[in-house]
């Protein structure tokens, strides 16, 4: 089918020169509110689309693709994970989803090696310090945080995102280590000096630091436990970039309470934006509103992913980055 007269649904404002770009594309529906649509009007998007654009924001659930109109044949997300979309019951019915991966590893990265040096320099309760008025000068004593230079960093999940962390991290002075579903060639770990650790248990009692790097999927689901949270070291910190269902944060707010951790760096969360309250008021805790992909260019370049899905979709190929079982 052509791809002008493809009824196009987006669910969130996008960057401006991506829906431009679709306007002249598609027959488009924008979300200029940039509200997240509720269960009705979402209902009424899939009802109604050739292709849904949804975002994280969306639950596109088993029974929301249920009511699905006869015409949806692609759920093209903007954004790289997918865990929000029943992509089995989508391929069931035969509509494909595809996503955008790749785009925003080295972003991401940039700001897990941000939280990575930030939190154990204390560079948020030092910022708290001095916009209260309450530093007093130096002193040989005060704020002293912890070095990096020489420290362990474990990274769970080595692919593009936790390569780009590696990279960053070993110019700091850290021994990389790593814990993957697979692990990477010979050739990838010796230009990232990483080592590979197939017990998960076993690196996380050696590490300093720890990246969460990995998806969210039912097998990562609460991967990070209170089992498994307890074998770190009281002195380690973690860092999460990823998914917050990882984690178990009320098992992690417990231990960072108390001082069973040193300290976190989160911009991601269990419950989505509703963050536990218990964390919030910690000084050794970072939390940033799911901002490490949030780059201009990132944000451009996820639309144009999501445009050429779509479009040689419409020209009856398959989408480059189709989600397919294997990726389950």
């Amino acid at each position: 089918m052509p791809g002008r007269h493809l009824k196009v649904i987006v669910t969130r404002k996008l960057p401006e020169p991506v829906e431009a770009r679709m306007r002249e594309l598609f027959d488009v529906e924008l979300n200029d509110t940039d509200m997240p649509m509720g269960a009705q009007a979402l209902g009424d998007a899939i009802s109604r689309a050739d292709v849904l654009v949804p975002t994280i924001t969306d639950r596109i659930s088993a029974g929301l693709i249920g009511a699905a109109g006869e015409n949806l044949r692609l759920i093209a997300n903007y954004g790289a994970g997918f865990d929000h979309i029943d992509v089995q019951t989508a391929l069931s019915r035969g509509i494909m989803v595809s996503n955008t991966p790749g785009v925003s590893a080295d972003d991401t990265a940039d700001v897990a090696m941000m939280m990575i040096l930030a939190v154990p320099r204390r560079l948020r309760e030092g910022t708290k310090k001095m916009q209260a008025g309450e530093w007093g000068g130096w002193a040989p004593t005060a704020m002293l945080g912890s070095r990096l230079g020489g420290k362990r960093l474990g990274i769970l999940g080595m692919g593009r995102i936790g390569q780009a962390v590696a990279r960053r991290a070993a110019a700091c002075g850290m021994e990389i280590h790593y814990h993957n579903r697979k692990k990477l060639h010979a050739d990838t770990e010796n230009a990232l000096g990483a080592r590979y650790w197939e017990s998960l248990d076993q690196m996380l009692a050696r590490m300093d630091v720890l990246s969460v790097n990995c998806p969210h999927t039912p097998g990562t689901f609460h991967l990070l436990n209170a089992r498994r949270l307890k074998l770190m070291k009281p002195t380690a910190y973690i860092v999460n970039t990823s998914r917050g269902e990882v984690i178990d944060e009320n098992a992690l707010t417990r231990m960072l309470r108390a001082g069973e951790l040193a300290g976190a760096g989160l911009d991601v969360f269990e419950n989505g934006k509703d963050v536990n309250p218990r964390l919030t008021g910690l000084d050794n805790v970072l939390l940033l509103p799911h901002m490490s992909s949030a780059t201009q260019e990132g944000r451009v370049e996820m639309g144009e992913k999501v445009i050429i899905n779509i479009k040689t979709f419409a020209d009856g190929h398959r989408p480059p980055d189709q989600v397919v079982p294997a990726m389950l």
